[in-house]
Formats: structure tokens, C-alpha cells, sequence
């Protein structure tokens, strides 16, 4: 990805939000050519001059001070995911760039963290990384994620053992659009996130085919990946239809692995005695009740568990392919 490009895309994405009345600058009833505010506009704003705001606004990010970029920040109103992009942006553009994106090393999930995901019982538990792989799952984790884990079993004699990743099945597996009832919401939201991790890893070879792929497989993925928009996502509550336990609507919250880079656990409650806590309750027995049918294999690499016809419970460990620069 081309770094002066993002940043000139990402500044002029976020200068078309910002009207002349929300900002407070006078507008005098002129016919503007531009939506938003015009370059002036925002340099004077952030105190500085109009050709130094364009040279920024056309990628040129390399030696500017943090406080040249807050008073940007502040000129555009900029929320703290979108602070944190334009810092990512500056940090990457000041650091000697590489001529081919590297394969980052391979992600482990420690086994203190695994632990602590199979003691969670009641509660659907998952590590991740900032691209939306799977690293990792508890029973009841899996159970809910089913159809993200099954959408990674058919992968292609080229991928063999493809961690299950929550974009591609988002974008790309034609069972998405029921399994998640507000799918236009959390499509934003997965793109924006995706967006942001480009902003902290540019190099990341994985994420640049993910990008890639996605924008060449989904016309709404490109759609979105076009508004570059950027999300910090931290708590709330998402929907499930599920192919077992019906409709579930889950209170979510994520923790960053401090000692684990990259790593992100999430995990999904229920109010106690509410309709989606008796289907929580039910899905994690039917999880641990003796599977029917058996698979060959785990798909994202972990220990071969036995399974349903719509989930592959048992906590597993991903692996991720081998890393080469």
C-alpha cells in the first residue's frame, strides 16, 4: 500500500466531513467547490500555512512534530481512533520503509492464556489478531463461531490450514449475511478496524493479500475500504442468527494481550435468565454433549476434536503458515 496515498486519501476523506458551521468558520453564503473545508480553511485552524498543510494533505508526513499533527487532529475534529491512524500514518512515513511487505512471525497463543480461555465456562471466549484470524477458542467459543470455523475448512490445496478469519467469512461466504441480522453495521465495523490495523502494520504481507483479496472478491468491501474510515472497537453488543441456538443478542467486551502483541481477547455474555441466556446456556451443552458425526481434521491446525454438523467444539490453537520475508 502506498503510503502518501493512504495519508492524502485519509486527510481529504476526513476534511469532506467537516462543514464550515461545524467547525465554526464563516462560510458567507459562497458556492464551494469542495464538500467540507477547503485546505485554507483547515491551516488556519491548525495554525499553520496553507502550503504546509498541503504538503501534509499530499502525503508528506515525514519529520512533522506530534503537536503540528494534534493541532491537524483538532482542526478536523478528529475522534481517537482517527487521532491514532494520523499518528500510525506519521510513525510509518518517518520509518525507513521496506520494498516488499514481510510475513510477520507466527503468532502463538500462550498457554496461560489458553488456559484461561478453557476456564471460562458461560462465557463464549476468542483470541484474535488484528487481521481477524482465529488464534484461539474455548468450547462455547467455538460452538458460536461455527460457521466462521466451517467457512476455513474448504481452503484450497494452496492455503492448506487457513486460520478462520472474520473479514473473508464476512465478505466472502454467502451464509454471512444471515448468521449476522445487523451485517451492514458490522461490515463498517470490520473494515474500519482493518483499516486501522494498516495503519499500524503497512508491512504485514498477510494483511495486504487479506486487503487484496477481499477488494477483489466483495464490491462492498471495496465500497467501504474506498471511505477510509477508522473504528476502535472495545465493547458492545452484536446479534447472532444461529444454525442451532437460534437468535442470540450478546454483550461483548475485548481485552489487549499486554504481553502478547497483536493479540486480542474477546469474549460474549448473556443476561442471566434472558431469552439469549438461555440460548448461551444451551448452545454450551450442546457443545459438550457427545458429537454425532467426526471430523478428519481441525481446520485452523489445532487438535482434531469431534464435532457437529454445524460446529467443531473443543478449544484449539491455530497455527498460521510459515513465516518467510
Amino acid at each position: 500500500m502506498d503510503r502518501k496515498e493512504e495519508i492524502r486519501e485519509f486527510l481529504i476523506s476526513r476534511r469532506a466531513k467537516i462543514s464550515p458551521e461545524k467547525a465554526g468558520t464563516p462560510s458567507y453564503g459562497d458556492l464551494r467547490r469542495v464538500p467540507g473545508l477547503r485546505r485554507e480553511e483547515v491551516a488556519q485552524l491548525a495554525g499553520v500555512s496553507t502550503d504546509y498543510y498541503t504538503r501534509l494533505e499530499r502525503g508528506s508526513l515525514r519529520g512533522v512534530s506530534d503537536s503540528v499533527l494534534e493541532a491537524v487532529a483538532s482542526a478536523l475534529q478528529l475522534d481517537e481512533a482517527e487521532r491514532a491512524h494520523l499518528m500510525d500514518l506519521a510513525r510509518t512515513a518517518n520509518t525507513p520503509s521496506r520494498r516488499t511487505p514481510r510475513r510477520l512471525p507466527q503468532q502463538r497463543v500462550r498457554p496461560g492464556v489458553l488456559r484461561l480461555l478453557d476456564g471460562m465456562t458461560g462465557v463464549a471466549a476468542m483470541v484474535q489478531n488484528g487481521r481477524g484470524d482465529v488464534l484461539a477458542a474455548n468450547l462455547l467459543g467455538r460452538a458460536l463461531y461455527a460457521e466462521v470455523f466451517n467457512s476455513a475448512v474448504s481452503t484450497g490445496p494452496d492455503r492448506p490450514g487457513r486460520l478462520p478469519n472474520q473479514a473473508r467469512y464476512l465478505f466472502l461466504h454467502p451464509g454471512a449475511t444471515d448468521f449476522y441480522p445487523d451485517w451492514n453495521a458490522i461490515a463498517a465495523t470490520t473494515v474500519a478496524m482493518l483499516r486501522l490495523e494498516t495503519g499500524r502494520n503497512p508491512h504485514d504481507r498477510a494483511l495486504n493479500e487479506l486487503v487484496g483479496e477481499l477488494t477483489t472478491g466483495s464490491s462492498l468491501f471495496a465500497a467501504l475500504w474506498a471511505g477510509h474510515d477508522v473504528r476502535i472497537h472495545t465493547t458492545g453488543t452484536k446479534r447472532f442468527h444461529h444454525p442451532v441456538a437460534g437468535d442470540l443478542s450478546l454483550q461483548f467486551e475485548t481485552l489487549h494481550l499486554p504481553g502478547d502483541e497483536g493479540q486480542t481477547l474477546f469474549t460474549f455474555t448473556a443476561e442471566p435468565a434472558s431469552a439469549s441466556g438461555n440460548a448461551l446456556a444451551f448452545l454450551a451443552s450442546w457443545a459438550a454433549s457427545p458429537p454425532e458425526t467426526t471430523t478428519a481434521g481441525d481446520p485452523a491446525g489445532g487438535s482434531t476434536a469431534p464435532a457437529r454438523s454445524h460446529a467443531q467444539p473443543g478449544r484449539t490453537q491455530g497455527k498460521t503458515e510459515p513465516t518467510h520475508d
